[in-house]
């Protein structure tokens, strides 16, 4: 009995010294975040609602509660001026919506993307994510190589031969517009525009044909939207896995995730066999990310890097340009004069035609400027990070180096210091002679990290609006909403409901 009275004082003296070694740390760690704070505390911002979590709890109230994130960050924008700072623990960051400022830390390499976003997304819930892929790499290196290796599948020479690919695909959703003109049924735009843009990616990317129009139950796009829903809540709130009310959807999208890199471990296989049976095989993205393993044999993660860059280009590659066209028809369909106009261009530079061809793009100007003004109100990708290690002045305050850059295309597209009433969809703001955007508009990023597959989105885009516009007409269903989901990416929260009707018999 006295041994164990002896072995129980032990105990509870050691459980009192471990308590209290964990209390001076954490008083130590305090005394770190309040230094922190008094670094970065010169800086403009909202109040912090707590001393350790910051505005972190205010963001992810912002995302549970529908809105748009962004929405807020516009406010304070509009409060605090073009430079305020954000806390988290003993993170800080700065938000950026000075011009010159944007200009110098997106053009130049040595503002890095951000460790503690696209870390972050090296995992999600356990289960490898983007991990090292093209647009999570830190390391420059890395990120250049596979850049340089991606790039012919991107040049203008590639792009031009996948015309046919976007006019057949696009075909294929005014084939099924036309069924549901005849029925009078209504129109889905934004579940039919996601249906075009991922069997676009997965035949010109991959080599594979969903034909998801003739396919109800493919895994895909809940997949990709499960993704993209995980990622939100993983970036915004790191207290999210941890609540028993999330387990379901935390195991949905680590399931989601397993099913693209699984089929990305198929497909990838299936064209490696193919290379090595002398096959002739495309030089698309799939080709590329083979062609990229080669080159970096020595890299011991190669087989994941390439599944890294599967899930990349199979989620992004079709989410962005989808949402951009949704956003479009909804304008189109409130706004007839704008709608005229276009038609008016449409049936100029295409008139009958059955395809779209490479040439025309370039005479659809006005198609240009709505889908660029699309852009700017509603940014599908909107905002980026980047990391400033050394010090920096913005905006005449010197700012100490070690913080987190953010900067949104969403906010400052949408603040009247750069765009005159800027809630008005106004096409002409990006007409020939108007004044370009100075460094406040850049939905695809700028600089060496900006988006690869921009060209090959916007021309997607062209074909298939243009071939909307030249074959229908339509009408929004009255009392949808017109407001914004955020999901990660931006998309119209009714999804764009419409009646459809064929212009003219000769077009179907």
């Amino acid at each position: 009995m006295a041994l164990l009275h002896v072995a129980a004082v032990q105990a509870g003296y050691l459980l009192a010294y471990l308590l209290a070694v964990l209390l001076l740390l954490f008083f130590c760690y305090c005394l770190y975040v309040r230094h922190v704070h008094a670094k970065y505390d010169h800086l403009p911002g909202p109040p912090r609602e707590s001393f350790l979590l910051g505005h972190s709890r205010l963001i992810a109230r912002e995302s549970r509660s529908g809105r748009v994130v962004h929405d807020r960050f516009l406010e304070w924008a509009e409060k605090y001026g073009p430079v305020y700072r954000l806390n988290f623990l003993h993170y800080v960051s700065v938000a950026v919506y000075d011009q010159e400022a944007t200009k110098e830390i997106l053009m130049s390499p040595k503002y890095t993307k951000d460790k503690f976003v696209y870390k972050r997304l090296f995992n999600m819930y356990g289960t490898r994510f983007l991990g090292n892929g093209l647009v999570t790499a830190i390391d420059h290196d890395l990120w250049y190589r596979q850049r340089r290796i991606m790039d012919p599948a991107f040049s203008s020479s590639y792009l031009r031969g996948l015309m046919s690919t976007f006019n057949e695909r696009a075909d294929r959703l005014m084939d099924k517009l036309a069924e549901l003109a005849e029925s009078q049924s209504p129109a889905m735009m934004r579940e039919l525009v996601n249906k075009v843009t991922l069997d676009v990616i997965t035949k010109v990317a991959f080599g594979v044909d969903l034909d998801l129009f003739h396919t109800s139950n493919s895994p895909f796009p809940r997949a990709i939207e499960r993704c993209l829903e995980g990622t939100l809540h993983f970036l915004r709130d790191p207290m999210f896995e941890y609540y028993p009310q999330n387990r379901k959807e935390v195991r949905e999208t680590r399931k989601a995730v397993q099913l693209l890199r699984e089929t990305g471990s198929k497909w990838i296989t299936e064209r490696k066999e193919a290379v090595q049976n002398g096959e002739d095989v495309p030089m698309d993205i799939l080709t590329q990310i083979l062609k990229s393993a080669e080159e970096n044999k020595s890299h011991e993660d190669d087989w994941e890097i390439m599944l890294d860059n599967f899930l990349t280009f199979f989620i992004a590659g079709q989410e962005t340009t989808a949402n951009q066209l949704a956003f479009a028809i909804m304008e189109l369909g409130r706004l007839p004069e704008i709608m005229a106009k276009l038609r008016e261009e449409v049936d100029e530079v295409i008139g009958t035609k059955p395809e779209v061809s490479y040439e025309d793009l370039g005479n659809l100007t006005y198609l240009s400027q709505v889908l660029k003004e699309t852009l700017r109100l509603y940014p599908t990708a909107p905002g980026t990070t980047r990391w400033a290690a050394d010090d920096i002045v913005i905006d005449g305050i010197k700012i100490p180096g070690g913080f987190q850059v953010v900067l949104s295309s969403y906010v400052s597209s949408r603040l009247e210091r750069f765009f005159k009433d800027p809630l008005k969809f106004d096409p002409e703001r990006f007409s020939l002679d108007a004044p370009k955007p100075y460094f406040c508009y850049y939905p695809f990023a700028l600089g060496p990290r900006s988006c690869l597959g921009q060209n090959f989105s916007q021309m997607e885009a062209k074909v298939v609006l243009a071939k909307l516009v030249q074959r229908f007409d339509y009408t929004l269903l009255p009392g949808q909403s017109f407001d914004i989901l955020d999901t990660g990416t931006l998309r119209p929260l009714s999804g764009v409901q419409c009646l459809i009707k064929t212009r003219d018999s000769t077009l179907k």
